[in-house]
């Protein structure tokens, strides 16, 4: 059973001006000082954006970028398909078409057909095309092999990723990464578009190319949605970008984005981190992970009205599509009774399911069950890979090291990860899987999650949500306030939704108005206490507000009953 501790309180000198909810929310960010408090709270944009040329590699690319467009070579840029690839592609595409150079080729590799990564096959058709220059994006770090095969037919390729360095870097013309080892620049956590528009940035340092003093901060509403999808901690430099990008947003000229807000009745003017998280980004990454990314590219890019409608209506097509088939892998799982219930750690694949969808399916089992769940399928190659998620309580790295030989490949983080497998070792995954969770001593922990305040739902106002808003954006790194609300009633409570997987409880106030909190992809079954109308009830809950259809409303987003 999850456990809601209170946070220990700081100690009284801690900002005695501030109101408590402040405090122990700062505190617990690990600010100790006015200074540090200060700068978080007004993460000013040219106080928190370090130089970019701190960063290793970065003179190398930016004068090898300049040469190339001065001396109309064809340039090719290689994007990522998720969400963060597919934005900083766009900056890219943005940037060339404000400085009005055309000789640019983008290729963004199918997910299911080539994989991950920067592939030699798609190097070399890039310069049957003409380019001389390759810029990655939010790829390439791990591509070895490729990247030299490339410099041997002479393509000057120029890496910009985030991810770490595995065995060595490649022999690339400039590597830009801030997790190379021997980079000092002071942001290791920026996303894959963050780096292009480091990468931007130094380019305009040295030659602004027409382009006037301070107009690349248009290129922020990319970088700001990245940031987010992408669940980079939403600390320093990357919180700026994220504010930032919510404001360029909300006024963004995107014809892409402004039909796409009202498609899902979102008020552009008034967009949010969740808004983003749940609403957009999801339907940008489902391109990629039903096949067809050309209508989320073009979502992003297109200054055409008729192509940003058809991209629009592409996404909720292939959206839909994607929430049936995981709906669909979902309910085969749960079919096997014995998978399901007589195991510690969740194991089960098939070579139909694409392995782009599992995360998603393993994701919605692993909170249903609070078991870790790994699932596989097989890829457009005939390799068997899948994902793995954990509830919270299991770390997933320590228990696929300690499953002896039965990953290829495996990685991720604790409560989330990608594996290979080779098709000897499959059958014998499940018993190698729950023989580490028993024998090897890797246990489920505590789980819990501390309380931030306690509060009375009679104080849920305007007020209290600017107060909770000047902390924002909030995300990895940055979790919004968790508050516990004592003995609050409960005046009436339905699920709703096309497939009744949410939840919305109104709330009664002692002035005898009403509150009401929402629960997306929560049922009344999936809650410590099942609320009953008319009793009472603690309420763990964060506060927001929602602009749903143009109608203002503070309310709270649940989390628990207890």
């Amino acid at each position: 059973m999850k456990k809601y501790p209170l946070r220990k309180s700081p100690p009284k000198k801690f900002l005695p001006s501030y109101g408590e909810l402040e405090r122990n929310f700062l505190y617990a960010r690990g600010l100790r000082n006015k200074t540090d408090v200060e700068r978080f709270v007004s993460a000013d944009y040219e106080r928190e954006i370090p130089d970019p040329f701190l960063m290793k590699d970065m003179n190398v690319a930016v004068l090898r970028i300049l040469k190339a467009i001065k001396s109309e070579e064809t340039i090719a840029v290689f994007g990522d398909f998720d969400a963060d690839g597919l934005c900083g592609t766009a900056c890219l595409k943005d940037f060339f078409t404000r400085i009005g150079y055309e000789n640019v080729l983008f290729h963004i590799p199918h997910r299911h057909d080539e994989g991950f990564g920067v592939s030699a096959g798609a190097l070399t058709d890039l310069a049957r095309q003409g380019a001389t220059v390759v810029i990655t994006v939010d790829c390439g770090i791990a591509d070895i092999d490729a990247i030299e095969e490339a410099s041997k037919i002479g393509l000057d390729v120029i890496i910009t990723d985030h991810h770490e360095p595995i065995n060595g870097l490649p022999k690339a013309l400039a590597v830009v990464d801030p997790k190379r080892g021997d980079c000092q620049y002071p942001n290791k956590n920026l996303c894959g578009a963050g780096v292009i528009f480091k990468v931007v940035q130094g380019i305009l340092f040295r030659d602004r190319l027409g382009i006037p003093e301070g107009h690349e901060k248009w290129f922020l509403d990319l970088v700001g949605i990245a940031t987010i999808a992408d669940s980079v901690p939403l600390v320093g430099e990357n919180r700026v970008l994220a504010r930032y990008g919510l404001l360029v947003l909300r006024k963004s000229p995107r014809v892409g984005i402004r039909k796409l807000c009202r498609k899902l009745y979102l008020d552009q003017r008034h967009l949010t981190e969740d808004d983003v998280g749940f609403m957009i980004a999801p339907r940008l990454n489902a391109a990629s992970r039903m096949g067809d990314i050309k209508d989320a590219f073009t979502l992003l890019s297109t200054n055409s009205e008729r192509e940003a409608e058809e991209a629009v209506a592409g996404l909720e097509r292939l959206n839909n599509e994607r929430k049936g088939a995981v709906a669909s892998i979902v309910k085969e799982v749960k079919k096997n009774n014995e998978v399901i219930e007589e195991h510690s750690v969740i194991v089960t694949g098939n070579p139909k399911w694409r392995p782009s969808l599992l995360g998603l399916v393993a994701n919605s089992l692993a909170e249903e069950y609070s078991k870790p769940v790994f699932l596989w399928g097989r890829d457009g190659a005939q390799v068997i890979k899948g994902s793995c998620r954990s509830s919270g309580g299991v770390d997933l790295l320590a228990l696929m090291s300690l499953s002896g030989e039965t990953f290829e490949q495996f990685g991720g983080h604790r409560f989330a990860g990608g594996f290979s497998v080779h098709f000897k070792q499959v059958h014998t995954m499940r018993e190698q899987l729950n023989l580490a969770y028993t024998e090897n001593g890797v246990k489920a922990e505590s789980d819990q999650e501390e309380i931030d305040i306690l509060m009375s739902v009679d104080v849920v106002d305007e007020v209290l949500y600017e107060r909770v808003e000047r902390l924002s954006p909030f995300g990895c790194g940055n979790p919004k306030p968790l508050i516990r609300f004592s003995n609050v009633l409960i005046k009436n409570f339905r699920v709703f939704g096309k497939q009744k997987n949410h939840l919305e409880l109104v709330l009664g106030k002692t002035n005898h108005s009403s509150l009401r909190a929402i629960g997306f992809f929560m049922k009344p079954e999936s809650l410590q206490k099942k609320p009953e109308t008319g009793k009472t009830y603690d309420i763990i809950a964060t506060v927001e507000k929602s602009f749903f259809r143009g109608r203002e409303e503070i309310r709270l987003r649940l989390v628990d009953i207890v």
